[in-house]
């Protein structure tokens, strides 16, 4: 029998850049696209594969991302805009939306998720309220019908506001003046074994009471933290104590078979005057505390085996946002594919060029880094391949 050995440097190079492309794993990101200058979703593609991110959420079912993304791992949540709500709940027009949004791409992207309407409950239109239900249960008859619930689940994402107490995270619970939708949303979620998602923001909270709020305790940063009265449960940081009001608020409701995921968080590298805490470097810890959590897999400490699912907000910075500063700079990329800051996982698209027949470009310059930053160079599948092969033969 042969016996083979690796050179430690060599070793060394092989393992790090594992380790490196390794961060992105579980890491779910928000595809926003309210922009005119951020790449092709083509170069997207290549990007993102090559740092092993896989997971993405849409607002919409755009056909170009989903052709871009044909043949590869990576997950889906496709959306549906407020505005179509009401034609959802019709049985024709949803069962087309089905045949023309989604199945056309389902042999080839993996897409394992509707999102119908997003923060429904942020708006003061009781009508739009009334119209959520009925399309995400017409979706999911059609889903079935169709013979895809097993593969497409349906669900919605809802903003932070529904909840109306959250402190202590025990004592959670729903605005009274939706009650009565959250109840028959959760009915559904139980009925069809779908996640509840929340938009959650630990900036919101601080931004409104930075003298109350230890901005460690917001950015997962080193802190005593807070102690839930009810539970004696330790809370180190705000956003798992808000999952955990939201749990609090579903039970209260009478459900507990229902799962929490995160669908959006995020902080602003950048805002307006009045939005305290909205610096480069707060949004870098966040983001970097946050992924280590991800890695982590670690639960709440209501729910502590359960990992959280959680989907950052945003990929790129958004330029045609509307509203405050902040809006338009929760990307964790400029519209370059350049970072906005380290947290461990960089890439670059510059070096890619557009292809219009939906097949992936050739792979870019991507720059892989740590907190080490280590570099590797955009042939790194053939510089493993080739050592490989070389060690095997040698």
């Amino acid at each position: 029998m042969a016996t083979y050995f690796v050179r430690p440097r060599l070793l060394f190079l092989l393992l790090a850049l594992s380790a490196v492309r390794g961060l992105g794993a579980g890491l779910g990101i928000n595809y926003g696209q309210l922009a005119d200058n951020i790449p092709t979703p083509s170069r997207v593609s290549v990007m993102l594969q090559s740092l092993n991110v896989s997971r993405l959420k849409l607002y919409d079912s755009n056909p170009k991302v989903l052709l871009a993304f044909s043949n590869s791992n990576v997950e889906f949540i496709v959306g549906i805009g407020n505005e179509y709500l009401q034609d959802m709940a019709d049985q024709v027009k949803a069962k087309n939306w089905v045949q023309q949004n989604l199945q056309p791409y389902l042999a080839q992207t993996k897409i394992t998720c509707i999102s119908v309407g997003n923060e429904v409950f942020m708006s003061n239109d009781t009508q739009l309220w009334s119209n959520l239900l009925p399309a995400m249960k017409m979706l999911y008859t059609t889903l079935v019908d169709l013979g895809l619930d097993k593969q497409v689940i349906v669900t919605t994402a809802h903003p932070y506001t529904i909840i109306g107490k959250s402190f202590p995270p025990s004592s959670g619970t729903f605005r009274q003046d939706i009650i009565e939708y959250m109840h028959a949303i959760l009915d559904f979620h139980s009925q069809t074994k779908s996640p509840f998602l929340i938009n959650a923001y630990p900036f919101f909270a601080y931004k409104d009471s930075p003298t109350q709020i230890p901005l460690d305790y917001v950015l997962f940063q080193p802190n005593q933290g807070t102690t839930d009265p009810n539970t004696n449960l330790h809370y180190d940081n705000m956003l798992y104590a808000q999952v955990d009001a939201v749990y609090s608020a579903i039970k209260a409701v009478g459900y507990t078979d229902v799962e929490v995921k995160i669908s959006e968080t995020g902080w602003p590298s950048k805002g307006d005057p009045n939005e305290v805490g909205s610096t480069l470097q707060n949004a870098e810890l966040y983001h970097k505390n946050l992924l280590k959590r991800i890695q982590k897999k670690e639960g709440t400490p209501a729910k502590p085996s359960v990992p959280l699912d959680i989907y950052v907000f945003a990929l790129f910075n958004e330029n045609l946002k509307p509203g405050a500063t902040s809006e338009r700079n929760y990307g964790l990329f400029y519209p370059d594919g350049t970072p906005v800051y380290n947290i461990g996982l960089q890439g670059n698209v510059s070096g890619v060029q557009d292809n219009v027949s939906g097949v992936q470009d050739n792979v870019p310059g991507v720059i892989y880094s740590s907190a080490s930053n280590i570099k590797a160079l955009s042939t790194f599948f053939s510089l493993v391949i080739f050592v490989i092969a070389y060690l095997i033969h040698a």
